[in-house]
């Protein structure tokens, strides 16, 4: 049997994932790698492929794209049940590609095409959000982060107006706009049991060290501790969050006054005003929402 199947979508990293991809088939076969492949032609094509492919007996999927088609062939993974009968290999070639900063697979397509053939693997946690979409209940599993609040407005801006921009420039310009209209929320967070009330600027649920296009946000997240690190970026004024955005960058923020970090497997959040929830880079929906630590559930390869 084929030994891997390769999921690439083609219009990652601002669309310069089509243009790669010929490179990365002939240096694969070059390595020695057997495998089939399919080619993403929606978005959330990526979550039907990945469960095909699992039940076609593949024990290997490999992503060949960004942070969001990491996110969609996980879900599709965990959506068959088997899981744990199946590696995740990571060709990265997205516009953020946060994601494997903190697992340590390289940004360079030509190092990790050979690394496949030689791998390590880890076992690394995911992340569950329960939420509301149009009034209905959804969830959806994560691998690096999910945040709400001013996070997912610049999400909604960047994705909605700035992808092509790719990486940094894409988020920055994202988060310019996102700034001038947005307002802090009064949210209850009820987490380790304790039920309390702020307002916040964003809170972010990271398994991971890195988002938004390589800030630290979370810079002490350990993928494989079974905990979120969760940032929450109390009621700053926008000069401040302006003044402290280098800060973020570098993963100093969390000695800001304004800035807490709790760590937890479970964390309920909700607001009465509208809050939009973004995961791994994808909207996904709106609070009230519950986020879960699935421990150790996913087999990478790095």
């Amino acid at each position: 049997m084929t030994y891997a199947r390769l999921i690439v979508n083609p219009t990652a990293g601002a669309g310069r994932t089509a243009k790669k991809w010929p490179y990365i088939k002939a240096l694969l076969k070059n390595t020695g790698l057997r495998f089939e492949h399919d080619i993403t032609e929606a978005p959330g094509h990526a979550i039907e492929l990945a469960k095909s492919a699992v039940n076609k007996g593949y024990k290997l999927v490999v992503s060949v794209g960004g942070d969001g088609t990491i996110n969609e062939i996980v879900n599709g993974i965990y959506a068959t049940g088997d899981m744990k009968d199946v590696e995740l290999g990571i060709i990265g070639t997205g516009t953020g590609s946060d994601y494997i900063r903190t697992i340590g697979v390289s940004k360079y397509y030509q190092e990790s095409c050979h690394h496949l053939m030689n791998p390590m693997k880890k076992s690394v946690d995911l992340g569950m959000v329960e939420f509301t979409q149009n009034g209905q209940p959804a969830k959806r599993i994560f691998a690096n982060f999910a945040g709400l609040g001013f996070d997912a407005e610049v999400v909604k801006a960047t994705t909605k107006k700035f992808k092509n921009f790719g990486g940094k420039p894409a988020y920055l310009m994202g988060l310019l706009s996102t700034f001038t209209t947005y307002k802090n929320r009064q949210i209850q967070i009820t987490i380790n049991g304790q039920t309390e009330n702020h307002k916040v600027c964003t809170i972010v649920m990271s398994n991971g060290k890195y988002g938004g296009g390589s800030m630290l946000l979370a810079p002490n997240a350990d993928p494989c501790d079974g905990l979120f690190d969760v940032i929450i970026i109390g009621d700053v004024t926008k000069p401040d969050l302006l003044r402290s955005l280098p800060r973020i960058y570098k993963g100093t923020h969390l000695t800001h006054p304004k800035v807490m970090v709790k760590r937890t497997n479970l964390i309920t959040i909700s607001s009465d005003e509208p809050m939009a929830i973004q995961a791994d880079g994808d909207l996904l929906g709106e609070a009230p929402a519950r986020f879960t630590v699935l421990p150790s559930v996913l087999n990478i390869l790095v």
